[in-house]
């Protein structure tokens, strides 16, 4: 029987940990640890919460006594698994209960789901699943919940006490009052880094949030757009300009953020994306991520357009322009609606030299600055007139006869780029 001096103990401890943002993983391993240390026959337990992210529906923490602790996230789903439909906590959504207790041993043992039966062979005696909802009252149905779950499992012949159930129920109260805090700061995390990107959401996040809050920065600036957007947005039903919209960003911004670039924003069918870099060594760490991705992203556009052909589809093709130079990397816009992006002359030639691959017929066209750090991957296309620059630009494409690294990735750039006599870098 859990002491009531010793629950209070844990409530207090609980209360410590909500004042200090602690780590949700390491915070539920303490629970779990201390609760068995006051003699709650807790083995097994397993915390779930819903979130927002564009790729994961819920994130949960598997701790087991003695078996360390893990945390898992769980994707997105078109349909219901056959797992989650034959679920206790299904039901427990579907009927608003709270709590469900099923007994695993003795008279009382009742097997009514199919999670019971494998709960039972590890040698477990007792199930027990509680809710808290964060807005102290839970929602009708599971999509409206914000809030936690906690299966808690017991090894102890005739498993847990009601006096440890009350006390479980209690202990989960001030426990979910410490998650609000670690589940919603995750949850803006989550939502500001897939709006504003990694880099430029830490920044929003630490508090430049207002306009003109921002610093000078170096980067390698990428800008790719789509080729023929408005005759196909024009010609092809909506959805299927979609998805083809879609296969584009997957096969651009995928890569940039592979190879540990920062994409800033969709311009429409373009993307605009920098890596950042201060020292030198910063700076060719940059080229090379940058390349990286360049050539990864036209790999990607040669299967994918494989795979949209075999189904049918319409083929798709892009430009991608490479600068590197200095840029305000800040907010802008209007007091009551900010852009977190970049601006600056670096800025505008990648545009303008993206823009170039159309009349020059490259599908990539980067400036001498990136292509420098490995010479005999790029060959020199001579120097060409951006609109609203001065001083020409000495433009350079990938060597279609140069051998990389990988295979696939030579094969892909002599099938895509149109071959034409060059000079290489001297």
């Amino acid at each position: 029987m859990a002491d009531n001096v010793l629950v209070s103990s844990i409530n207090e401890w609980l209360v410590d940990q909500a004042l200090c943002e602690p780590d949700i993983v390491s915070m539920f391993e303490g629970l779990c640890h201390r609760l068995y240390g006051i003699g709650i026959p807790v083995s097994r337990a397993r915390l779930t919460w819903p979130t927002l992210h564009p790729l994961f529906q819920a994130e949960t923490i598997l701790w087991n006594r003695g078996g360390g602790t893990r945390f898992e996230q769980f994707v997105h789903q078109e349909t219901m698994s056959d797992a989650w439909l034959q679920s206790p906590m299904k039901h427990m959504m579907e009927h608003d209960l709270t709590v469900l207790r099923r007994r695993l041993d003795g008279p009382d043992m009742l097997l009514d789901f199919p999670i019971l039966e494998e709960v039972l062979e590890m040698g477990f005696t007792d199930y027990l699943v509680v809710t808290t909802d964060f807005a102290g009252k839970a929602g009708s149905g599971h999509h409206k919940r914000r809030g936690i779950i906690v299966t808690w499992c017991a090894d102890r012949p005739g498993g847990f006490t009601n006096n440890e159930i009350e006390s479980l129920q209690k202990i989960q109260r001030r426990f979910a009052v410490a998650c609000k805090t670690v589940v919603q700061a995750r949850i803006s995390n989550n939502i500001v880094e897939t709006y504003l990107g990694k880099q430029a959401g830490k920044r929003v996040m630490s508090g430049e949030i207002r306009r003109g809050d921002g610093s000078k920065t170096n980067a390698i600036v990428w800008y790719s757009d789509l080729r023929n957007s408005t005759a196909m947005a024009d010609t092809m039903p909506g959805d299927e300009y979609l998805n083809l919209l879609n296969n584009y960003f997957e096969c651009t911004a995928g890569p940039v953020i592979e190879a540990g670039g920062e994409v800033l924003d969709f311009i429409g069918d373009g993307v605009l994306a920098i890596f950042p870099f201060d020292d030198g060594k910063e700076k060719e760490n940059a080229i090379r991520a940058a390349t990286s991705a360049l050539k990864a992203s036209i790999v990607a556009q040669e299967k994918c357009n494989e795979a949209r052909k075999k189904a049918g589809l319409v083929a798709f093709k892009f430009g991608i322009g490479l600068n590197a130079g200095s840029l305000m990397f800040g907010n802008i816009g209007v007091p009551q609606r900010l852009a977190f992006s970049v601006i600056g002359p670096t800025v505008n030639e990648v545009a303008r030299i993206e823009s170039l691959t159309k009349v020059i017929g490259k599908n990539v066209l980067v400036t001498r600055e990136v292509a420098t750090l490995d010479k005999s991957a790029w060959v020199s296309l001579g120097e060409h007139t951006l609109s609203g620059v001065s001083q020409k630009v000495e433009l350079f494409t990938l060597a279609a006869d140069e051998k990389h690294d990988s295979p696939g990735v030579l094969r892909s750039i002599n099938q895509i780029l149109p071959k034409e006599k060059s000079t290489r870098i001297n």
